[in-house]
């Protein structure tokens, strides 16, 4: 059985933390800037912890990355 790859796609868009906890952006920051908030913008702008559930689905897919 050949090894599993790690997606290309999500280990540019996520970091893994000393702790192993997975660090990714906030979505909806693309364009369309001027119609959010101050706060919005600056909250969006932070990172965010992968949710519990999506933690083994995730994990899967970047297993090199680990």
């Amino acid at each position: 059985m050949p090894k599993q790859k790690t997606h290309s796609g999500l280990k540019k868009r996520i970091k893994i933390t000393a702790t192993g906890k997975i660090v990714r952006g906030h979505s909806k920051t693309g364009h369309l800037k001027t119609n959010k908030t101050h706060k919005q913008n600056k909250n969006l702008s932070k990172t965010t912890l992968v949710h519990a559930t999506d933690k083994k689905r995730i994990k899967s897919l970047i297993s090199n990355l680990m």
